[in-house]
C-alpha cells in the first residue's frame, strides 16, 4: 500500500516517500490479514484484481491457461506490497516475487505471514528508487496497486517504476480517479457514511486521472492500454470489472521487446 515509513534512509524528496502517508499504514500493519479488520474492503476487492492480473499476464506473455503455476519463470516486483495480499497469490501462481514497501512494519507482517504459509518471497523494506540505484535488475512484471495515490511525486515515481521494467515486460496499476463520483463514493461514502475505511485514508486531491498515469509512462517508453473500471455491486456485495472508470480503475502498460542487434 503505502511506500512511506517512520524510519527511512531515503531523503525527504524521494518520490516514493510521503511521511504523512506512512503513519496511516504503519499504524495498522498488524491488521493486513484480518478479513474483518481495517483492510476488509481490500480483501473483498482482491479477487477481482487478482483475476485481472492473471488474465493480463497470461495474455501478454502468451502463457498456457489453466496451469496451477502459469507465472513460472516470470520475475515480479510488487511495489508498495503492504502485508503481502497480492505478493502471496503471485508466488503461489509460480512467479519469482520481490515485494517492497518502505514501511518496515508492513514488511515484518508480510514476512511473518509468508513464512507461516511456506512461501519464499523476497520482501524488503525499501523503495523503487533504491532498487534502481542498487541496479537490482529488471522485472518482467511490476505491480503498482493502490500505491501511486500515496506517493509524494506520482510522475517521478512512475518513471522510476518504468525504469525497473524489462524489455517486453508489463506494469499493472490500480488507483482511483479524481472525479466527483470518486469523491462521493470513495471518500464520503466509504469513509464517512459506511465506515468501510478509517476517515482520512484517502485524499481526493491525490487521486489520478488515467492520462496522468499514461503521460509519464509514455515518456518512459511504455505503451498504455485502455483503462478498465472496477465497480462495486451492493446487491451481490462484490466487485467486478466494468467500463466505468470514474472511481476505481486498472491500467496496464508494456515495454517493447528489445530490438535484435
Amino acid at each position: 500500500m503505502s511506500q512511506t515509513a517512520e524510519k527511512t534512509d531515503q531523503p525527504p524528496q524521494t518520490p516514493s516517500i510521503d511521511p504523512e502517508e506512512v503513519a496511516k499504514f504503519t499504524a495498522v500493519a498488524d491488521e493486513w490479514w484480518d478479513p474483518r479488520g481495517k483492510f476488509k474492503p481490500l480483501h473483498k476487492f482482491n479477487p477481482v484484481r487478482l483475476s485481472f492480473i492473471r488474465d493480463a499476464l497470461e495474455t501478454h506473455f502468451k502463457l498456457e491457461k489453466g496451469l496451477k503455476t502459469p507465472l513460472s519463470g516470470l520475475k515480479l516486483l510488487d511495489i508498495g506490497c503492504g502485508g503481502g495480499l497480492v505478493s502471496e497469490p503471485m508466488a503461489r501462481l509460480g512467479a519469482d516475487v520481490t515485494g517492497i514497501d518502505a514501511s518496515e512494519a508492513n514488511i515484518k507482517t508480510a514476512l511473518t505471514h509468508a513464512r507461516a504459509g511456506g512461501l519464499d518471497i523476497d520482501f524488503r523494506a525499501g523503495t523503487a528508487e533504491a532498487l534502481l540505484i542498487e541496479n537490482a535488475g529488471r522485472f518482467d512484471v511490476i505491480l503498482n496497486l493502490e500505491v501511486v495515490e500515496h506517493v509524494a511525486n506520482p510522475a517521478a515515481f512512475l518513471k522510476t517504476s518504468a525504469g525497473l521494467l524489462a524489455p517486453g515486460g508489463m506494469i499493472i496499476l490500480a488507483t482511483m480517479n479524481r472525479t466527483a463520483k470518486a469523491f462521493a463514493l470513495a471518500i464520503v461514502g466509504a469513509e464517512y457514511v459506511l465506515g468501510w475505511l478509517p476517515r482520512g485514508t484517502h485524499d481526493w486531491n491525490k487521486f489520478l486521472k488515467p492520462e496522468e498515469l499514461a503521460s509519464p509512462l509514455g515518456e518512459a517508453g511504455l505503451t498504455c492500454a485502455t483503462p478498465i473500471g472496477v465497480s462495486f455491486n451492493p446487491l451481490t456485495d462484490n466487485w467486478r470489472l466494468s467500463r466505468d472508470t470514474a472511481v476505481n480503475y486498472l491500467l496496464t502498460a508494456t515495454r517493447p521487446q528489445a530490438s535484435p542487434e
